[in-house]
């Protein structure tokens, strides 16, 4: 019986997981490996990516809403019950708190008699990129790049298996960035990250290759299909260079540029979502069928994310297409396709001519953490946003469901009794406050104090910083607790905003502009609008698409950015005599959120002030919302942004 052709080992298959707890999590993690999925990919909630307790003002709502709390040693344990950390391979997408998280995951494994050094995974550890998309931030760059620099110094000699750091790519497309942009940006980010390794002295210098062979990325891929292989393509050419020009790396092997993939959310649509699983397949492909750019793992969103939170049933559909592409097809049986391709090579060719002259600008301005500093970076991403939807909104960007092709009969995969979506009921908050609680009081209080201090010490010494953590995890100390102890030390840093708030000659927005002078002369000076982004959500691109659009029409637009509370989102509507309120959440703590805001505003005499939100907001949700008395919803189906912009000004004509 003859064999047939050797097929390549296939890729990591991935699903993005966690909410609720971590009993609940643990649950559906056993249930995807069981499904023949081949790593785990842990989703956290905000206030653990943050660096604060379930009980933190700030993370009032968003507790085990878009990832799973982990708080304290007993979280972790309780996330891995019945899983053997030693034999998973796991990633985490983890930034500003990676450190502790590691710390966590090492000290779980150690608790189950696993060796720290067989363990596998990756923790995402890119702070710049935070900055620029994401918003989970905590400290100023330096300190931060200190924090990653010291994990991977750390794993290169106690997990010598584990990636210590995913530069980002994927946050910067969602937040709107071109392909050029994509790969110049991640790319300058890198650089940044190790040079900051190589400037902490702690590798010697003749291991600095294996440092820089360990480093991953996680990057994304959207619909324009040919685009992104050929952007693919690039990142491995470019990379290569860079090993061996800028850090001497001679062994081809450690210039390998080795990545997983989230492919694209932000083309994700709530208007006819089964149009979605075709989009995920799609954004799929770029990402594995060229072999000498093939991701090392992959992970797809559900078909429903537009709507909240996928359910395991959602989740198991993405499984099963990167599992039919691996075992049905002959993808796996062949060299790479695109050899020879006289166009594939042309556009390989131009992205990576732009990405060098890009790369250079950013390096004459004295790199990445001095392009954050002069917000270059992130006023590039929010104009690219502007862009993109500008050419959605005119029809240029053919969108089918939104802008083209609307007519549609009704899907029978959203009309489930749940709503076609996964619920986290505000109950979780209070039993994660309890459990917590109870954590605090078992523990030895003298212990804890003398890890707080030892992690405060190394802070202020410059000590690698991972030790002194991992014996903090051991003694009990909580998320909270080791966050609140750097603040301490480093103090807390706002990033710019990137928004540019000023008139638009645009013809098209002429009529607009006109309204909204016509309803500033009734008010007797320019309508103002507040934009606000109160809790831990930091995907700020719909609220500064919203401040760009108003300040394009005339309006005075007050912006603070990402992290404020509702108390201080009151304070400001006081302060600077606002006409309206604009709120952006989209992490599904829009409920309580507003509570508190409406019950803020009412205490101050401002009930007449029309709040108004955008997020991903169920239906049954709108209603509750209409109850607290905010004026209009919008969710991801209004992209029409001047459309949104005339209902406001009708609001406060009214």
């Amino acid at each position: 019986m003859s064999q047939g052709p050797q097929k390549d080992r296939p890729w990591i298959f991935r699903t993005y997981s966690g909410h609720s707890t971590a009993k609940a999590s643990n649950e559906l993690y056993r249930t995807n490996l069981a499904k023949g999925q081949t790593g785990l990919s842990i989703a956290f909630d905000l206030p653990t990516q943050t660096g604060y307790d379930s009980d933190h003002v700030l993370s009032r709502g968003e507790v085990g809403k878009v990832g799973v709390p982990i708080s304290h040693l007993g979280d972790m344990a309780a996330l891995f019950e019945g899983i053997p950390i030693e034999q998973m391979n796991t990633s985490m997408t983890i930034n500003a708190t990676a450190p502790w998280l590691l710390a966590l995951y090492i000290a779980a494994a150690e608790a189950q008699g696993a060796d720290r050094s067989k363990l596998q995974g990756t923790t995402q550890n890119d702070i710049v990129k935070e900055y620029l998309s994401r918003g989970t931030y905590v400290f100023p760059p330096a300190p931060s790049l200190k924090l990653t620099a010291d994990v991977i110094s750390f794993t290169y000699t106690e997990l010598p298996k584990w990636n210590p750091v995913n530069v980002c790519s994927y946050h910067l497309q969602e937040a709107g960035a071109t392909p050029v942009q994509e790969l110049s940006f991640a790319l300058a980010n890198a650089i940044a990250i190790l040079d900051a390794v190589k400037a902490e002295g702690q590798v010697p210098e003749e291991d600095f290759p294996t440092v820089v062979g360990r480093i991953s990325f996680f990057v994304n891929a959207g619909l324009r299909f040919i685009t992104e292989i050929a952007k693919m393509r690039a990142f491995v050419d470019l990379w290569d260079e860079i090993c061996q020009s800028r850090y001497g790396v001679d062994d081809p092997k450690l210039r390998r540029f080795r990545y997983g993939v989230q492919v694209n959310s932000l083309g994700l649509t709530e208007q006819q979502p089964e149009n979605n699983a075709t989009r995920i397949l799609l954004e799929m492909l770029a990402v594995v069928l060229s072999k000498d750019a093939r991701a090392r793992a992959v992970q797809l969103p559900a078909w429903n994310e537009a709507l909240g939170l996928p359910r395991p049933w959602d989740q198991q559909w993405s499984l099963r297409m990167q599992q039919i592409m691996a075992f049905e097809t002959d993808l796996l049986e062949y060299g790479d396709i695109f050899n020879g391709s006289v166009e594939m090579t042309a556009k390989v060719e131009s992205l990576k001519a732009e990405a060098r002259a890009e790369l250079a600008r950013i390096d004459a301005m004295g790199g990445a953490v001095a392009a954050l500093d002069e917000a270059y970076m992130k006023k590039a991403l929010v104009l690219s946003n502007t862009e993109r939807l500008k050419r959605i909104e005119s029809g240029a960007q053919v969108v089918v469901g939104v802008n083209a092709f609307k007519e549609t009969a009704v899907s029978p995969l959203a009309q489930s009794s749940d709503g076609g979506i996964l619920t986290v009921p505000e109950s979780v908050e209070f039993d994660q406050i309890a459990s917590l609680n109870a954590w605090r009081s078992k523990r030895d209080g003298k212990a804890v104090e003398a890890a707080l201090a030892d992690l405060k010490s190394a802070a202020q010494e410059g000590r690698n910083f991972m030790e002194p953590s991992i014996a903090a995890a051991k003694a009990g100390v909580t998320t909270g607790e080791w966050g609140a102890a750097l603040r301490d030390v480093f103090g807390e840093y706002r990033a710019p905003t990137g928004v540019i708030l000023e008139e638009d000659d645009a013809p098209d927005l002429e009529e607009m502009k006109a309204r909204v002078r016509q309803v500033s002369a009734k008010l007797g000076g320019s309508l103002k609008l507040l934009v606000g982004k109160p809790g831990l959500d930091g995907h700020s691109n719909g609220a500064e698409q919203i401040a760009v659009r108003a300040g394009d029409l005339g309006m005075a637009v007050i912006y603070d950015g990402i992290r404020v509370t509702p108390e201080e989102i009151v304070a400001k509507a006081k302060a600077e005599d606002v006409h309206v309120i604009g709120l952006s959440i989209l992490s599904g703590s829009h409920v309580p959120l507003l509570r508190d805001v409406m019950g803020r505003l009412r205490e101050e005499g401002l009930e007449n002030i029309p709040v108004v939100v955008g997020g991903i907001i169920p239906d049954e949700d709108r209603l509750v919302l209409g109850q607290m008395g905010v004026k209009a919803v919008f969710t991801p189906k209004d992209y029409q942004l001047t459309e949104i912009m005339g209902k406001i000004v009708d609001l406060v004509d009214r």
